[in-house]
């Protein structure tokens, strides 16, 4: 491959558009294809309408380069599916279809992802009156057909305070044969939102798009208008960022192998991390004043810093915490009972998982070494990080004791920063945004790799942003991991991915 038609680049950069140049489809189609069939692997994939039809952009990590590689097609109408050659992207081909009514060919499995309203006025390819409102959820569903199978629905309301999602389980007895899982039941319009100039008001939904990972969204936000403003954020505010990445990890890690032995029945475990989740939440609230971290980031910076006395609060409450985590886990991971149900229940190939494209929590456990701040630094991330942390199993235990070793991880990253943070200040005025742009930006959040994208026009004004938060790449593998198990598992599989529905939605 000529490989003048691939932009290559590093996390942080600002890719002007001029540089960037339109491939003819197939020339797309077939760079693509042989970067994921080498070691790259898509990170986002999006439209951006012209006059003249419908611009994509595909950026592709090269993790162990340590960069980004970009491409850029266009299309009109319908275009030949990547799907069948390149299962990462079913889901981002849908996400087309839905927004723009354009009909990936030949894709597997055609169906909208979010119910709403196509951004453009195009003639609607589900079947309905143009302009109709999308009804969430109604669309077809595969069926397994056969003596003795039937079909069992779940949601889209649940028990408890939860989000809505619909699971359809295929089932041969007690048996999972197949699972498909529909969202979208409260599609936000976030991105759409998103563009024009960055306000208060930005900021305020950037911190919501997945309120238990504020941080990680923000975090990638933030680095991407400094990207496109070419002002970094100054030392001191790139480790407190870290800091509050590391805290917003703990509270969710533990708050899940609370959840994990609660869903076995095992208390002590539950009952303990119920406790410890809280208090990892409130060193949150004494960085920042909010548990969840609101207020904290911002673009050129932090608005919060760290005088001596709460460095030195922080680390003593750190030298409480530590234990007591690691008591509650080790009775949990040490039961006989508890890992009779961990062991082998919703278990991933690594090559299932890489043709799906997980990231985060779901790809370690399958052995995959995806870790944004290990391959794609931005700031400190790459100083203190003891990576990689990988198990190699792909089932609940591997997942639940990825979580508990990025817990310890987290522990030293905090306590690291904090010993050697930098002097300095904490914020500096972005300048104007780059006209006619492209800038990416990726962080690890506590589920996984986040990725934020956006394009600038002229004036240097948002006209196009687009979101990933891991959940988009990761239902798919709990799909995956209830084929063959007892449906009666679905809880334990659902828990130890713990996605979330409001990232996946927008």
């Amino acid at each position: 491959m000529n490989r003048s038609k691939l932009i290559r680049f590093r996390h942080g950069a600002c890719v002007p558009l001029a540089e960037l140049p339109r491939l003819d489809f197939s020339v797309f189609r077939e760079s693509l294809l042989e970067e994921v069939a080498g070691d790259a692997r898509v990170a986002s994939f999006f439209g951006y309408p012209t006059t003249a039809g419908l611009d994509i952009y595909a950026i592709l990590a090269r993790d162990w380069k340590g960069e980004l590689a970009l491409l850029h097609t266009q299309v009109s109408g319908n275009y030949p599916s990547l799907t069948p050659d390149c299962p990462q992207l079913h889901l981002f081909e849908r996400e087309l279809a839905e927004q723009y009514g354009v009909r990936p060919e030949g894709h597997p499995w055609l169906k909208p992802v979010r119910f709403h309203r196509a951004w453009l006025p195009v003639a609607d390819i589900w079947g309905r009156d143009p302009g109709q409102h999308p009804v969430p959820g109604d669309m077809e569903f595969y069926r397994v057909e056969g003596e003795e199978v039937h079909e069992v629905a779940v949601g889209p309301v649940h028990a408890g305070v939860i989000e809505p999602g619909h699971f359809r389980f295929q089932c041969h007895g007690e048996e999972v044969m197949h699972l498909e899982i529909s969202l979208g039941y409260q599609h936000r319009g976030i991105e759409q939102q998103l563009i024009g100039t960055p306000s208060l008001v930005t900021l305020r939904q950037l911190e919501t798009v997945a309120g238990d990972t504020t941080i990680g969204h923000t975090t990638a936000s933030c680095q991407m208008l400094e990207s496109l403003s070419g002002h970094d954020a100054l030392p001191r505010a790139h480790a407190i960022r870290a800091i509050g990445l590391e805290l917003e990890r703990l509270a969710n890690h533990v708050g899940d192998i609370g959840a994990l032995a609660g869903d076995v029945g095992f208390l002590p475990t539950s009952s303990f991390c119920g406790r410890l989740r809280g208090d990892y939440l409130n060193l949150m609230a004494e960085l920042c004043g909010s548990r969840f971290g609101r207020g904290l980031v911002r673009p050129g910076g932090v608005q919060f810093d760290l005088d001596a006395a709460l460095i030195e609060r922080i680390l003593k409450r750190l030298d409480v915490l530590e234990p007591e985590t690691r008591g509650a886990f080790d009775i949990c991971f040490d039961s006989p009972s508890v890992l009779a149900r961990f062991e082998g229940t919703g278990r991933i190939s690594i090559d299932d998982a890489e043709n799906l494209g997980l990231v985060g929590v779901a790809a370690k456990a399958c052995g995959l070494v995806r870790d944004a701040r290990l391959h794609h630094p931005f700031g400190i991330d790459d100083e203190f990080l003891d990576m990689p942390i990988i198990e190699t199993d792909g089932d609940v235990f591997a997942r639940g004791n990825v979580r508990r070793r990025e817990t310890y991880a987290s522990i030293k990253l905090i306590r690291d920063t904090l010993k050697r943070l930098p002097a300095g200040g904490i914020f500096r005025p972005l300048a104007p945004l780059a006209p006619d742009s492209l800038a990416v930006s990726l962080c690890e959040g506590w589920r996984g790799e986040v990725v934020h994208a956006a394009i600038t026009d002229r004036q240097g004004h948002i006209s196009r942003y687009k979101i990933v938060d891991p959940s988009f790449h990761n239902w798919s593998g709990l799909a995956m991991a209830l084929r063959g198990q007892q449906i009666s598992d679905f809880p334990l599989c659902n828990k130890s991915f713990n996605l979330s529905y409001c990232g996946f939605d927008l």
